[in-house]
């Protein structure tokens, strides 16, 4: 291997781009991903709504009514909605013993709202935040927002660790999103009040942010060309474990404070593992730290038995391999927007992303709308993620990122307008259809993560995926509260769900394809040509606009 052509994608060809160093990688990241659909999807039990109905203990006058049954109360004390269930919001100020004898009679009747309160079903739910602070009727929209609420600091944590992350290293922010998670999680648990808890799971999304977008460059940047594809979608498969250990959590611990520590609990082995985690030597070679990047590249050709190949490649050649133009230019956001070709790549993954994330949370953060018990649709959930991710990573190493993406989308789309037109009372057909939604929005997602790494520069790549998922948690912040426009029209939280799969699909096809493409190092290289045995794909777009993608 010349030295004056050496690449790093060279280099960790030579030392193996796949072995046991990589492994050691995937693993400990493992422990601490793990954590990650915990609090993501927390909200569905934590945030649970169970039935309730006002309490009814005022009108207790001492004579009939403490003699009857508590159907019989609950009769002679709430409204009946139209379909005959008992209203959850409204009482009568006093009891109407005719209703026992099946008169229905509204004459004289006075209903208000709830006047001390309401009693919870506690067989499914021990305790929520809803049962905590009584976030229903006039007040269920907080309870919607505490998902909001952890999904905005998710939103701004992006950005301000892609920046960190790219200018001070993939590994000691890693190490700062462990911390952070697990100390405002911990926090958010002892909480005191609404205003404090949601202020807490601001500050947890906020540094979970960092170890969501962090841990995926570090194995992307650390795996060769030939492995990429499996290695954003092996680091999919720990969602999935996560996943299941939520349905385990929850269904063994139904107190929303003790659920909340023990969806923390992971963070702590990672912060022990952390020390053995390696440096992305991707970025430090990008940043003109040649000796560090030999070190962790002389541990990764150790670990792999290859480390005759690195007798020739010292830290110096290595230096004089590195584009000159990152030794002294520090990268920020403004440059994903400077020249042409990134601006428009910029822009198109943006609106991707927040198409992907809007559409997937809107339905895993809606699992009770399907008819069956809440850990039982989360284990389905959960479960068909395994087959769908395993076939992924096989239409993806055979056709490519762009139509990948471009059909998850689209079938997403598909199966939410299905549902529209299938009657609330056929659960079965609904689960399924939803399912099957479930696993093309996840699909999407998984896609999605390993695209956007491929796409952006080395020298960009952090900030570029904390600029995109910025965007996407801008998705997941509203995407909860669509679900409040059934009370202006019951299908249009569906119908918007659907749109947005859809037009977020159409803009992914004017994606480049990297199927197999050598990861770009600097923004140069995706702006323009060139020489040296480089390959050219042009992605076309509308209106004349190409895009030129290196490919070397």
């Amino acid at each position: 291997m010349s030295l004056s052509k050496m690449k790093f994608d060279n280099i960790l060809s030579e030392i193996n781009g796949f072995g046991k160093f990589q492994i050691k990688l995937v693993l400990i990241q493992m422990l601490s991903r793990l954590s990650m659909p915990c609090h993501f999807l927390l909200n569905n039990f934590m945030a649970a709504v169970p039935s309730h109905h006002c309490d009814i203990s005022s009108l207790d006058d001492g004579g009939i009514f403490r003699n009857l049954t508590m159907d019989q109360k609950l009769a002679v004390s709430i409204p009946a909605e139209r379909d005959g269930s008992l209203s959850s919001c409204q009482m009568f100020l006093q009891p109407h013993y005719e209703h026992l004898s099946g008169s229905n009679s509204t004459d004289n009747t006075v209903i208000a709202e709830c006047q001390t309160g309401w009693v919870y079903d506690n067989s499914t739910f021990k305790s929520t935040v809803v049962t905590e602070w009584d976030l229903v009727c006039s007040r269920k929209g907080m309870s919607r927002a505490t998902a909001t609420v952890f999904f905005i600091g998710v939103m701004f944590g992006a950005p301000l660790f892609g920046f960190l992350s790219d200018r001070f290293g993939r590994r000691p922010l890693l190490l700062v999103s462990y911390l952070s998670s697990m100390v405002f999680g911990v926090i958010s648990a002892f909480s005191t009040s609404y205003i404090m808890f949601a202020i807490m799971r601001f500050f947890t999304g906020m540094s979970l942010a960092g170890l969501s977008i962090i841990s995926i460059v570090l194995n992307v940047e650390w795996f060769g060309i030939e492995h990429r594809t499996f290695s954003g979608i092996i680091i999919g498969l720990d969602w999935t474990l996560g996943n299941w250990l939520l349905v385990l959590i929850a269904y063994l611990v139904n107190e929303w404070r003790m659920l909340i520590l023990a969806a923390t609990s992971p963070l702590i082995l990672s912060i022990i593992a952390w020390r053995w985690l390696p440096e992305s030597a991707r970025w430090l070679l990008a940043n003109g730290k040649a000796d560090a990047a030999h070190h962790y590249i002389m541990v990764c050709a150790k670990m792999n038995n290859r480390a005759k190949y690195m007798d020739n490649i010292t830290p110096r050649a290595l230096l004089e391999s590195a584009e000159a133009e990152t030794e002294q230019k520090k990268y920020t956001f403004v440059d994903l927007f400077r020249t042409t070709n990134i601006r428009k790549l910029s822009i198109c993954l943006g609106i991707v992303w927040y198409g992907v994330a809007f559409t997937y949370y809107g339905i895993c953060l809606n699992i009770t709308g399907f008819g069956l018990n809440p850990y039982l649709t989360q284990c389905i959930f959960a479960s068909i993620e395994l087959p769908m991710k395993i076939g992924v990573y096989f239409f993806l190493e055979k056709i490519g990122r762009r139509p990948g993406e471009v059909w998850t989308l689209l079938l997403t789309g598909v199966c939410l307008f299905t549902n529209i037109f299938v009657p609330l009372e056929k659960w079965l057909i609904r689960t399924i259809v939803g399912v099957l939604g479930k696993a093309m929005s996840e699909a999407s997602f998984t896609i999605m993560y390993l695209y956007t790494t491929e796409l952006f520069p080395t020298v960009v790549r952090q900030n570029g995926l904390g600029y995109t998922s910025f965007l996407a948690r801008l998705g997941v912040s509203i995407s909860p509260l669509v679900m409040l426009l059934e009370d202006a029209w019951h299908l249009l939280p569906a119908v918007t769900y659907c749109v947005v799969a859809v037009g977020s699909g159409l803009v992914a096809s004017l994606l480049p394809e990297t199927l197999n493409a050598r990861l770009p190092e600097f923004i140069s290289d995706i702006e323009k040509p060139r020489a040296g045995g480089v390959i050219i794909v042009i992605a076309q777009f509308p209106a004349k606009v190409s895009f030129v993608f290196v490919v070397h």
